[in-house]
């Protein structure tokens, strides 16, 4: 039994084989193809645009891929959605489409533009969008560079942004939120219908979210009398609870924890005023919730 994985190819590429690393299965790719292989002799790889992979999962050319909500949704096709996994090109958060027109354009609304064309390759999520609010628009396909295409070749555009850098270096200001979107592991019906494929999936994505929920994290190890261990656990934001553990003297334990990293410069300072002592923090490359 061998499991068909979706890459995607592009913009969300480098971060995506960076998550896959990050859980313990890299990818190895080529330039010169648009296959690729794993350590893990039950999975299949292909690189494919997120644009497309919702349609070669639901067709069961792929069991399952990873690819935007906003693919999904434009797509229109009936795929399982097994997981959110909240990382971007560049951040880790969600990305958003945004309605953006001219600095010194006259439209303020959506409403203005009634009669109007607007370029974007989120072609059908944008016509949705209008249509829900009454507005009649002309939603011209983009198949690249849209940030350029008003006022000349379009009225407005409907762009996808993580920081909105790119839409002022090109003097446009958002006017509305169209969709906010995430990346998304999809199944094909079939292979989700498929116990063993239905495992190796339902694994993948643990470990893929745990490799996500790692970052930002930092783990932490102490060691602390027993008379000190209130004062200790006071300063400690704990993922959950600290792990403690008796150490061959008895009258000291050993701490260990999950804190988020920002929080590392502020924490460590407050444990040795606390009387910890052997502090380490450490690097984490999954946190398993």
């Amino acid at each position: 039994m061998k499991v068909r994985l979706g890459i995607p190819k592009g913009s969300l590429e480098e971060a995506t084989l960076q998550l896959f690393t990050q859980a313990g299965l890299p990818i190895h790719t080529s330039s010169r193809s648009y296959f690729a292989s794993t350590g893990d002799p039950e999975i299949e790889c292909m690189l494919i645009r997120a644009q497309e992979m919702a349609r070669y999962v639901e067709h069961g050319a792929l069991d399952v891929g990873l690819t935007g909500l906003d693919w999904v949704i434009e797509s229109g096709l009936e795929v399982i959605t097994v997981s959110d996994l909240i990382y971007a090109k560049q951040s880790r958060g969600k990305v958003r489409w945004v309605l953006a027109v001219p600095d010194d354009s006259r439209f303020e609304q959506p409403s203005d533009l009634s009669g109007r064309i607007v370029a974007t390759e989120l072609v059908n999520v944008t016509k949705n969008y209008f249509a829900s609010r009454s507005v009649d628009v002309r939603v011209e396909f983009s198949w690249g560079a849209t940030e350029v295409k008003p006022p000349m070749l379009a009225d407005a555009i409907v762009e996808v942004t993580e920081t909105g850098s790119s839409l002022r270096a090109n003097h446009l200001r958002i006017m509305d939120t169209v969709l906010e979107s995430n990346t998304q592991i999809i199944a094909n019906k079939s292979a989700w219908s498929d116990c063993g494929k239905r495992r190796k999936i339902e694994n993948l994505a643990l470990m893929l979210r745990g490799a996500i929920e790692a970052r930002d994290r930092v783990g932490l190890m102490l060691n602390v009398r027993k008379g000190d261990l209130d004062r200790v656990l006071s300063v400690l934001p704990a993922l959950k609870r600290p792990t403690i553990s008796t150490l061959s003297d008895p009258e000291w334990l050993a701490v260990n924890t999950v804190i988020e990293e920002s929080l590392a410069w502020e924490v460590i300072p407050r444990l040795k005023e606390a009387k910890a002592q052997g502090i380490v923090e450490y690097p984490l490359n999954k946190v398993v919730m």
